[in-house]
């Protein structure tokens, strides 16, 4: 990781990374784009402004310390993996070599556990501006996003100043088996996959996709693979019988590349 203290801000170098295709590409629905090049969002409660600067690969993280770059960006940016080399393994597929080059700078976040899964579970059968609305007034009556400890007296009637419609049943729900310890969201992450898969499903609403993207993009399992009607296009054209190798362990990640180019480089299927 290459970094320096640039007055109050910190100044990255980093290579394959991009804001819109990383923050603007629905795993996460706390960041909002103030400015070309700029994003405005938090983690963990912790606000950052994270500017690309030159148009390339140096960004500016602004009022921020080396201390809360080391033990805060940079495993939330993912820092530590090396995207160019998963690029390369995963350009031994045709397609995939093209969904990488078409969007080379995409990074998983590593989010926090119950703000993936919560958030998720606000996100199905939405779009992104309202799920975004709906994460913004619960941060706004808690002062920050809550942990689940913080919502265990919440029911449905005083959810209600989220508009959320049906999806406040699940989030009382989720909050009831977490806190009354039926799941234990530090187990779920060291579960074997179909057991964590299995695990979050039993809280209502959860279905597979909500499940595969609270593991992806909450507990970091990358060998998670949501499916909405993008990659169900996706595997039925290019890969009807099943992922490449090359992918094994991955497939989250690859599923990201596969996901940005299909859903926004106009492909045209006959």
């Amino acid at each position: 990781m290459n970094y320096c203290k640039d007055g109050n801000d910190i100044l990255l170098r980093q290579s394959d990374f991009d804001l819109d295709e990383t923050l603007d590409c629905g795993q996460a629905f706390r960041w909002e784009k103030t400015a070309d090049n700029t994003y405005k969002g938090a983690f963990l409660n912790h606000p950052l402004t994270i500017s690309c600067e030159n148009g390339g690969d140096l960004f500016r993280l602004h009022d921020t310390t080396p201390d809360e770059m080391e033990n805060l960006w940079a495993e939330y940016f993912d820092l530590s993996t090396d995207y160019g080399e998963l690029k390369k393994r995963f350009s031994e597929d045709e397609t995939l070599s093209k969904a990488c080059a078409y969007a080379g700078g995409i990074r998983i976040l590593k989010q926090d556990k119950w703000e993936a899964l919560s958030s998720f579970i606000i996100s199905q059968n939405n779009n992104i501006p309202r799920i975004k609305g709906i994460i913004g007034r619960l941060v706004e009556h808690y002062g920050g996003y809550p942990a689940y400890a913080d919502m265990l007296e919440e029911t449905v009637d005083s959810l209600a100043y989220l508009r959320s419609g049906f999806r406040a049943k699940y989030l009382v729900d989720a909050v009831s088996k977490i806190g009354g310890g039926e799941i234990d969201l530090e187990e779920v992450a060291e579960m074997e996959i179909e057991q964590a898969r299995k695990t979050l499903r039993t809280i209502k609403g959860v279905g597979p996709k909500v499940a595969e993207c609270a593991l992806l993009f909450g507990f970091y399992r990358t060998e998670a693979f949501p499916i909405d009607v993008w990659v169900k296009r996706v595997m039925a054209n290019w890969y009807p019988n099943g992922l490449p190798d090359c992918v094994k362990g991955v497939e989250g990640i690859a599923q990201q590349y596969l996901f940005h180019y299909i859903r926004t480089a106009g492909i045209e299927f006959e």
